[in-house]
Parts: structure tokens; C-alpha cells; sequence
């Protein structure tokens, strides 16, 4: 059910969330924790990749790639192009992401998929590429028929905000994990580096919320993601 305010000013917030959100972790990554690396002696720079792909590639652009059918206006069949793309880079992105963590554990001596976060984030990534895959085949090519294509597009889009909102969710609590570990290893709990993680994960927050209330605003009628595809 479309909330009775349009969506188009709900985007706008959620582009300009996702540029503060994007400044922020790189902010932090490079210059609290030392810069990104995909081969060094310090294998902390490795690590520093992960958070910066997760949230740039797979809930930044991933996002974009959700409201692109609000945001932009252009022709039905552009706009499913966009989404398809923005989708395939958020996946392809967030897969290098995951591999950044299990290459920092692996090289640092440090076991993989212990942790809640870890069992989320193989959760997301694993949702995000069926449902890439589905979508292509289903809605770009070869294509369904228009029944298949009728009876699966609710499905797709409520499955696809699920593993949107499951990645913030995951996020949130990766920052707080990290930030945990970094408090019982001497950092500052309420200091500069310590504060600007925990605001990076409340926008975070806040990206994804506009971008549920970009998708549940009402839109134009020849805009409409649910017309028949």
C-alpha cells in the first residue's frame, strides 16, 4: 500500500544520505584505520576493504538500483536496464567484499563464520544473487511469459526489499562488531574514531529507510514498477 506523499522527495534524501554514508566509512577506513590495501604486510588495510564494499557496492548501489525506478525519468524498459546493472555491480561488489573478510581472516590466522554478522552476510549475498539471476531470466532474458512475469513480480520486489533491509541490518551490526573489538583492544569509547562509526551505522540506518519509504511513496502512473513488464 503507497503511503499517500509522493516518492520523488524521499530519493532525493536517500542520494543524499548515501554520498554522507559513502564519505563517512571512507573516512573512516582510510584515515582512522590506515588506508586500503588488496596485498600488504598489514593485513588490517585487506580488512578495511570489506566494510567499504559492503556498504558502497552492496547497500549503496544496491539501493540506487531499488529507487531507480522513482528517481529517474525515463522509459520503463531504461529503467529496468539501470536496475539490472546497478544490481549485477552491487552483487559483483559485494562478493569481493566477503572475500576481503575470509582473505584477512585466512591470512591473519583468524577462523571464518563465527559470528552472527558473518552468518547474515553469507545470508544477504546468497538472497541477492537468486534473486538477480531470477530477475534476469524472468523479467530481461530469455524473459517469462506475462503470467509468469505477473505472478512473480510481487515476490521479486518483496523478497528483494527483505534482502536490502537484511543488509542494513547486517551492517549495523558489523559495525558494532568491529567497533567492539577495537574498544577491547585500547580504542577510545568515546572518542573521534569511536563516535564516527556508530554515526556511520545510524545512516546506514537511515539510507535504508528512505530508501523503503522512496519505494512505498506514490509515483506516476506511467512510472509504475507494477505494470505489466
Amino acid at each position: 500500500m503507497a503511503l499517500a506523499v509522493k516518492a520523488l522527495p524521499f530519493t532525493f534524501v536517500a542520494h543524499a544520505i548515501a554520498v554522507v554514508a559513502a564519505v563517512m566509512v571512507l573516512v573512516w577506513c582510510i584515515h582512522f584505520r590506515g588506508g586500503l590495501a588488496w596485498e600488504d604486510t598489514n593485513k588490517n588495510l585487506i580488512f578495511n576493504l570489506h566494510p567499504v564494499l559492503m556498504l558502497i557496492g552492496l547497500i549503496i548501489i544496491g539501493g540506487e538500483a531499488i529507487i531507480s525506478y522513482r528517481s529517474l525519468p525515463l522509459k520503463k524498459e531504461e529503467k529496468k536496464l539501470i536496475h539490472l546493472v546497478l544490481h549485477a555491480i552491487a552483487l559483483i561488489l559485494g562478493i569481493i567484499g566477503i572475500y576481503m573478510a575470509f582473505k584477512f581472516h585466512n591470512e591473519s590466522g583468524i577462523a571464518n563464520l563465527y559470528s552472527l554478522h558473518s552468518w547474515l552476510g553469507i545470508l544477504v549475498i546468497s538472497l541477492y544473487g537468486i534473486q538477480w539471476i531470477y530477475g534476469f531470466i524472468i523479467f530481461f532474458y530469455p524473459g517469462g511469459s506475462s503470467t509468469l512475469r505477473s505472478a512473480s513480480l510481487p515476490w521479486h520486489v518483496l523478497l528483494g526489499l527483505f534482502a536490502f533491509v537484511l543488509a542494513v541490518g547486517t551492517a549495523a551490526i558489523g559495525f558494532l562488531e568491529k567497533l567492539t573489538f577495537l574498544q577491547n583492544s585500547g580504542l577510545a569509547k568515546y572518542g573521534s574514531e569511536a563516535l564516527l562509526v556508530n554515526f556511520t551505522a545510524v545512516v546506514t540506518i537511515l539510507y535504508g529507510a528512505f530508501v523503503i519509504l522512496s519505494v512505498a511513496g506514490q509515483k506516476q502512473a506511467e512510472d509504475d514498477f507494477y505494470t505489466a513488464i
